[in-house]
């Protein structure tokens, strides 16, 4: 049996922090994980900035209200979801996903937890598990499950490795020429038709 996991951001919405960028006129929080494969760093980094310009979750939320799925992203996912159990698995915030997840029809998301002041400042985030995608496609695979996995990013790489099948979808040009016997997809119904394959298999 199989369960099939996926990025979010990237794959399914927009990266949060591009569009958080762009509203706050703060480039530098474009910065995401297709560029800085230590989340930790890339996280401690973020928060900083932050706090430098006086911005916290209110903010930021007001950004995400705005943002919608990419499209064909819902229609994409509800065929998926009719053909095999479908986990994302996301590096993001449950604070963060709540309304995006709404307007994807409510699939099941595991993520992380935003440690926030009664000030809404952002003071620190608390991650699910280390290595969360692949401990949990590994935490799968040990009760059971096959699992196919895909995302588009340095820390998607982990848990697309360990899977039976793996691919990559709007990556970076630099990741796919380093992961070259990955699939790589630009449009969900090439990406659909590769899935249905594995799921046949």
């Amino acid at each position: 049996m199989y369960i099939t996991c996926l990025d979010l951001e990237g794959v399914l919405v927009p990266e949060i922090w591009i569009a958080f960028a762009e509203e706050s006129g703060i480039p530098e929080l474009k910065r995401t994980t297709r560029d800085e494969p230590d989340y930790d760093k890339l996280m401690k980094w973020r928060l900083g900035i932050l706090k430098e310009h006086g911005l916290g979750l209110k903010e930021i939320q007001a950004t995400i209200a705005k943002i919608d799925p990419m499209p064909g992203a819902k229609e994409f996912l509800d065929e998926l979801r009719s053909l095999s159990q479908t986990i994302i698995i996301s590096d993001t915030f449950a604070q963060f996903a709540g309304p995006l997840m709404e307007k994807l029809g409510l699939p099941t998301i595991f993520c992380n937890s935003l440690e926030v002041a009664p000030s809404g400042e952002i003071t620190g985030y608390k991650m699910r598990c280390e290595k969360s995608k692949l401990t949990t496609v590994k935490a799968l695979q040990s009760i059971g499950f096959e699992t196919i996995a895909g995302g588009d990013s340095f820390n998607d790489l982990g848990m697309i490795q360990a899977s039976k099948f793996g691919f990559l979808f709007r990556s970076t040009e630099q990741i796919k020429k380093d992961y070259p016997d990955l699939p790589a997809f630009e449009e969900y119904a090439d990406l659909m038709k590769f899935l249905k394959e594995c799921l046949a298999k």
